[in-house]
């Protein structure tokens, strides 16, 4: 540092003191500065920058992410390309109209039970009582419509409602009460479980009524073609739009947008996506239609989707995942967060309920046991969502159950037994919680955890 800067010269009392750069002492000046510099130049957000630089410069910030630690879905896509191309060389229908309609539809209920835990991951939390919460609300619609003769659709309401009273239960127990969400889910895992058979009673299984709304959960298709292309086009469309409201809506607020290149490139890629989906489902040989369960699995997906990235709501569940005392700072309610994130899996918890109970044809005693819970907790952590809270997309629901479904699909058609298809997949949940820490240490590493 110069004399000058050592020594700043006496003032005069009653003007404002000068620096020795002729500025206000309020402004601050960079070490080693010119005197005779300008003013500093504004900062510009580098987005804005990588977009002025095209799809080079998106390349070189998708790079800058990956060594940052920033994989995204990244690696589940990979991972879904590789066993695709896996099990296609190994039978030649895994990738038939039928053997994808199977994903599908057996992704649906546990991939919605799955969209429930996301939430609950999101604030670093846990929820054991899922596959018992399924259970109790599969039983609950059996007994009231079957063995009681009730209204299908009230007796499925009941039910709905019933898992949304046992996961705000948890989440009172929780928040208010102190008791660790992993003791209280546990306790709601084995409490369950028995109301689920005390529910059932000498029966054991209540089968499911024939042309019923829930066995039509997993076993109605669209046959007309129009549906599969109908939806693909609307989903196109949806997206799109979103996409061009949202560039709008950010260049009125003078914040970066993305440009109307990135915006159509983008829409290609989906359109592409959604209509070879819909081909799939209609055109080859042994094609069924549109599967309900597919409608419905991303009707609660977009759902989700949307009260989690677009509402206060789902920002505020983000924000007491990240940092909890924080949160609470910030003047949000963090006991009302945890409540209604362990009510909304309860609640998707028993609608995943009674698609497993649409799949094996009634309600049983056992249903929601096994290994439910541990393949729905799979689905989320594999699809990428953070066993650490505060970082992860709802969307995870489905990849995860879909790497999870088409692992087990094509072991089925390879006739491997049932214990190497778990050795496989505990496997690949393994390798998925490895990828999410070493992202984290490479993140807090490069200064952006």
């Amino acid at each position: 540092m110069s004399d000058l800067a050592k020594t700043p010269e006496k003032k005069p009392s009653g003007k404002s003191s000068q620096n020795p750069a002729g500025k206000p002492s309020g402004e601050s000046t960079a070490p080693g500065a010119d005197a005779a510099a300008g003013p500093a130049a504004p900062a510009v957000d580098p987005r804005l920058l990588v977009r002025e630089e095209g799809f080079k410069g998106y390349l070189t910030e998708f790079g800058r992410k990956v060594r940052g630690g920033e994989l995204g879905s990244l690696p589940v896509v990979v991972g879904l390309i590789v066993i695709a191309i896996v099990f296609q060389l190994q039978n030649s229908n895994f990738l038939s109209a039928s053997s994808l309609a199977n994903i599908a539809v057996y992704s649906s209920g546990m991939g919605i039970m799955a969209v429930g835990i996301v939430f609950v991951l999101l604030l670093g939390e846990i929820d054991l009582s899922v596959g018992s919460v399924a259970g109790v609300g599969a039983a609950i619609w059996a007994v009231l419509q079957v063995s009681n003769g009730w209204n299908g659709w009230l007796a499925i309401g009941v039910a709905l409602l019933s898992g949304l009273a046992l996961g705000l239960l948890h989440g009172f127990f929780f928040a208010k009460i102190g008791v660790p969400a992993f003791v209280v889910t546990l306790a709601g895992f084995l409490g369950w479980s028995g109301l689920q058979i005390w529910l059932m009673g000498k029966e054991g299984s209540i089968n499911t009524p024939t042309g019923s709304v829930v066995e039509n959960l997993t076993n109605f298709y669209f046959e007309d073609k129009f549906a599969a292309y109908g939806l693909a086009v609307v989903a196109i469309v949806l997206y799109a739009l979103s996409m061009f409201l949202d560039s709008k809506r950010r260049r009125a607020a003078a914040l970066p947008a993305r440009p109307t290149s990135e915006i159509a490139l983008r829409t290609v890629v989906v359109a592409v996506l959604c209509l070879v989906v819909a081909y799939f489902l209609n055109e080859p040989v042994g094609a069924r239609g549109l599967p309900l369960a597919l409608v419905l699995f991303l009707a609660v997906l977009l759902i989700a989707d949307f009260v989690a990235r677009r509402t206060t709501f789902g920002r505020q569940v983000f924000a007491v995942g990240g940092n909890a005392e924080a949160a609470r700072r910030a003047g949000i309610s963090v006991d009302r967060i945890r409540i209604t994130v362990f009510g909304i899996s309860g609640l998707l918890a028993a609608f995943g309920g009674l698609f497993l109970a649409s799949l094996s044809g009634g309600a049983t005693k056992s249903l929601g046991a096994n290994n439910t819970l541990m393949l729905v907790i799979a689905a989320a952590v594999i699809g990428g969502t953070s066993l650490f809270g505060g970082r992860g997309k709802v969307w995870s629901a489905l990849l995860g159950m879909i790497v999870i479904q088409a692992i087990q699909q094509g072991l089925n058609m390879l006739g491997m037994a049932s214990e190497i298809q778990y050795m496989i997949t505990g496997a690949v949940l393994l390798a998925a919680v490895v990828i999410d820490s070493l992202s984290r240490r490479t993140q807090k590493s490069a200064g952006r955890a």
